[in-house]
């Protein structure tokens, strides 16, 4: 049975959503319902739901913002078992998040959810679903990985979504402060070849530096040009720029190939998608 999860901090539209999409999709199984963005990222790391519905604009954390965290949880980088979930957006009528919904990267419901529109998107999630679905069955990786269901352009979607929630939020970042041997060396954003963390620390590299910093790979994501980068591990981002290749190993795991470097960088399950032709 597919699961989901319902957003709004408007007790009202979460009810006629739920009556919707009953009446739509009869088989779906609502699991949780969230008041607000912070619960929703809870829920939905709780539930593991295979959809979720998010109101554009909640108190102290918008949709938008909700989805960008939802996309850093544990998947199968950490044994989860879980691939993530789709994304769709409830949201009155806004010129620009249509356009950009429309432009089928994500899906969305107008408020109030109409039966017609919400069968539209009921037919794209499942699609997509199905999709997934078929391409772990047919084992096109050796680890059966899935299709990624947070690509690159969906990453890039969420980021000009919440400067366009949030215009005078803080631009992105142009340069890296890290420690560099005993010194801090201030790194142009765009020379950075790839973020790699572990537990502790990212470490930062360009051709010719390698630095370490205090910032997560989740934070990074938000506060970077999410057009410069491509997120390929739960804690791996690379410049699409620096991308030489991708290989597989005896495993079978994908491996990309960076420009002027002889280290290469494991692509996750989560992400293998993204290199499904390989």
């Amino acid at each position: 049975m597919t699961r989901a999860l319902i957003a709004d901090d408007e007790r009202l539209m979460r009810e006629q959503l739920r009556a919707r999409l009953l009446e739509v999709w009869p088989e779906l199984e609502i699991v949780a319902e969230a008041k607000n963005g912070l619960e929703a990222v809870a829920l939905t790391e709780q539930h593991h739901p295979d959809i979720v519905f998010l109101d554009i604009r909640m108190p102290g954390l918008t949709g938008v913002d909700a989805a960008r965290q939802i996309a850093q949880l544990p998947t199968y980088d950490d044994a989860q078992g879980w691939p993530g979930c789709e994304i769709v957006f409830i949201t009155a009528y806004d010129q620009y998040a249509v356009q950009a919904f429309e432009q089928g990267v994500v899906d969305y419901v107008l408020k109030p959810a109409e039966r017609e529109r919400l069968m539209v998107t009921v037919q794209r999630i499942r699609q997509r679903m199905a999709e997934r679905a078929k391409h772990s069955a047919e084992g096109a990786d050796s680890d059966n990985a899935p299709l990624a269901a947070h690509t690159p352009d969906m990453q890039q979607l969420l980021q000009r979504l919440a400067g366009q929630l949030n215009p005078q939020g803080p631009a992105k970042l142009q340069w890296i402060q890290a420690t560099v041997r005993q010194a801090i060396q201030m790194i142009p954003v765009e020379d950075v070849l790839f973020f790699i963390s572990d537990e502790k620390y990212t470490r930062v590299q360009t051709a010719t530096v390698e630095a370490l910093i205090r910032k997560p790979i989740k934070e990074l994501v938000e506060e970077i040009d999410m057009n410069l980068f491509w997120q390929i591990h739960r804690s791996t981002l690379v410049n699409i720029k620096a991308i030489a290749g991708v290989s597989r190993d005896e495993r079978g795991r994908q491996l990309v190939s960076v420009r002027g470097l002889t280290e290469k960088l494991e692509v996750s399950r989560s992400y293998a998608g993204l290199f499904k032709a390989m």
